[in-house]
């Protein structure tokens, strides 16, 4: 069920406490996409994200999605510990709904060149839409072979097996979980530019039938694979996509 954000001017899918599933625009608003050049430390991170939003008149509120990127997977307790630390900071900014925590996350860890701590990559902010054109814009958050979004290693699809079935079936898993939260934004794969795949293994048996067949008109955009690992230990296949009309590089 899509979730009213009137302060940020966008819908969001409950996900659980350190993100939602993924944004939508409100009417006469649009996503917009800003890579930072270099990464920051992620508090300093949101240091420059509010510095940017003053430079551009939009209030902290607009922010609806961010990027991280961690030194190696955490332990499932220690990315709730993380977790803490950055809710925290998102807390202080005044952007949870009661609650509800409605700003999609990506957090994912490099195997080339990874940060010594955990740093901001990009983010994700709404602005009124300044364009004729006016399709909806959104951003869906990252997500792994975790059935229900439970924190638990018995949650875990296929816990400890890379094998080539194994990870055949933990990108189907996590390829269902995306249409699903395509659907659940109401949008269609026609709206999206960017569909990153995230694992440190390859994707040969299984990118074309179970990734690109389903893509419909997105796949003429093709998909990005990062060679990173997502956040969690055991966890080895994380997909994120999103579809805007503005992508900044800071």
């Amino acid at each position: 069920m899509l979730i009213a954000n009137p302060r940020g001017n966008y819908h969001f899918l409950k996900g659980i406490d350190p993100y939602s599933s993924g944004v939508i625009a409100n009417s006469g608003y649009e996503i917009v996409f800003v890579t930072l050049r270099e990464s920051r430390i992620w508090k300093e991170g949101f240091d420059a994200i509010g510095q940017h939003l003053s430079e551009v008149s939009q209030e902290r509120s607009a922010l609806c999605g961010v990027q991280l990127r961690c030194p190696q997977p955490y332990s499932i307790q220690g990315f709730i510990d993380f977790n803490r630390d950055y809710c925290k900071v998102l807390e202080d900014w005044n952007l949870f709904l009661g609650d509800l925590n409605p700003v999609a996350r990506t957090n994912v860890a490099p195997v080339y060149a990874p940060p010594s701590q955990p740093e901001l990559f990009a983010f994700a902010y709404t602005q009124p839409v300044r364009t004729e054109r006016a399709d909806p814009t959104l951003v869906i958050a990252g997500g792994g072979e975790l059935r229900d979004g439970v924190l638990s290693e018995k949650s875990i699809i296929r816990r400890g097996d890379t094998s080539p079935e194994a990870m055949r079936e933990k990108a189907d898993f996590v390829m269902k979980l995306m249409e699903s939260r395509l659907d659940g934004l109401g949008a269609g794969w026609d709206l999206l530019n960017q569909i990153n795949l995230y694992t440190a293994y390859p994707i040969d048996d299984f990118a074309k039938d179970v990734i690109l067949t389903r893509l419909g008109p997105a796949r003429r955009m093709g998909v990005h694979w990062h060679d990173t690992r997502p956040p969690i230990v055991d966890i080895d296949f994380e997909m994120d996509m999103r579809g805007v009309r503005q992508e900044l590089v800071l």
